[in-house]
C-alpha cells in the first residue's frame, strides 16, 4: 500500500544542520508549563494508539506517511506566528538553554536568525520528502538503504522548530488561542519519535519537562453514575459507627 505524500513548502535551498548548542544567559520562566495551558488539547484519546504500526502497513510506508504529515503540520503551525518571528525578535535559533547553528553542506558553521534557520529546515525537508528516490510513491519502488537515517534527520530538525515555538512564541500562540493545537501536535510528535526511536533523547531532553506532562497517558474516563445509585460519602456526610 502506498500513501500519497505531499509537501507544502516551496523553497529549495540545499543545506544541512547539526544539533549543538551554547548556553545563552539565564533561563526564562516557562509559561508553557503552567497547568492552565498544558491541560488544553484538541483531542483527549491516547496518542500511543495513534502511532502504533498497523499490521497491514509496511514500516517504511508508515514512517514516510507520518513524517510527511508532521512536516506539513509543523510548517503550518509555525506559519501562524511567522510574522512575530523576525530577525529582530529572534536573532538566534533558540530553544530553552540551546542555540542552534546552521551547518551548510560544506560544513561551514553559521549563526543565523530563527526565521532563517526555520527556512533552511523547511527547504531541506521539503526537498527530501518530495524526491522519489528518498520517499518513493510509485508502486514497486523500494525505499533507499539510507531511509532510516533520513527520517531521523528530518525529525531532529522538526523538533528544533517545535522547541523554538514553545520557547520564543508561546505567548503569541496563546493570544491566537492555538495552544491546544500546538500541545496536541507536540505530544503526537514526541510519542511518535519515541515509539520508533527516531530522535536521540539527548536531543529532546531540553523539553523533557513538557514532554512528561503532555505525553502522560490519558486517565480513563469514570463511568457515569447510575440514577439509582447512592451518592458517595463525603467528609461532610460520612458517619462512623462505633
Amino acid at each position: 500500500m502506498r500513501f500519497k505524500r505531499n509537501g507544502s513548502y516551496t523553497l529549495n535551498r540545499k543545506s544541512k544542520t547539526k544539533p549543538n548548542g551554547k548556553k545563552p544567559p539565564a533561563e526564562e520562566k516557562k509559561q508553557y508549563l503552567e497547568a492552565e495551558f498544558t491541560k488544553v488539547r484538541v483531542v483527549d484519546f491516547d496518542l500511543k494508539e495513534l502511532v502504533l504500526l498497523p499490521r497491514e502497513i509496511d514500516l517504511n510506508e508508515w514512517l514516510a506517511s507520518n513524517t510527511t504529515t508532521f512536516f506539513n503540520l509543523i510548517n503550518l503551525q509555525y506559519s501562524t506566528i511567522s510574522e512575530f518571528c523576525t530577525g529582530d525578535t529572534c536573532q538566534a535559533m533558540t530553544a530553552c538553554n540551546t542555540i542552534y547553528y546552521w551547518y551548510d553542506e560544506r560544513g561551514k558553521k553559521t549563526k543565523c536568525t530563527a526565521p532563517q534557520y526555520v527556512d533552511f529546515v523547511m527547504s531541506l525537508v521539503q526537498k527530501l520528502v518530495t524526491e522519489e528516490e528518498n520517499f518513493p510513491t510509485k508502486y514497486g519502488k523500494e525505499f533507499p538503504n539510507s531511509f532510516d537515517s533520513l527520517v531521523k534527520k528530518i525529525c531532529r530538525y522538526l523538533f528544533h522548530v517545535l522547541a523554538h515555538l514553545y520557547w520564543a512564541h508561546f505567548k503569541e500562540t496563546v493570544a491566537l488561542d492555538l495552544q491546544g493545537h500546538l500541545n496536541t501536535l507536540y505530544a503526537h510528535f514526541i510519542v511518535f519519535v519515541r515509539e520508533f526511536n527516531l530522535v536521540d533523547p539527548k536531543e529532546t531532553c531540553i523539553m523533557d519537562d513538557l514532554s512528561e506532562i503532555l505525553c502522560a497517558p490519558v486517565p480513563p474516563t469514570p463511568a457515569p453514575a447510575s440514577p439509582n445509585s447512592a451518592p458517595s460519602p463525603s467528609p461532610h456526610n460520612h458517619v462512623t459507627e462505633r
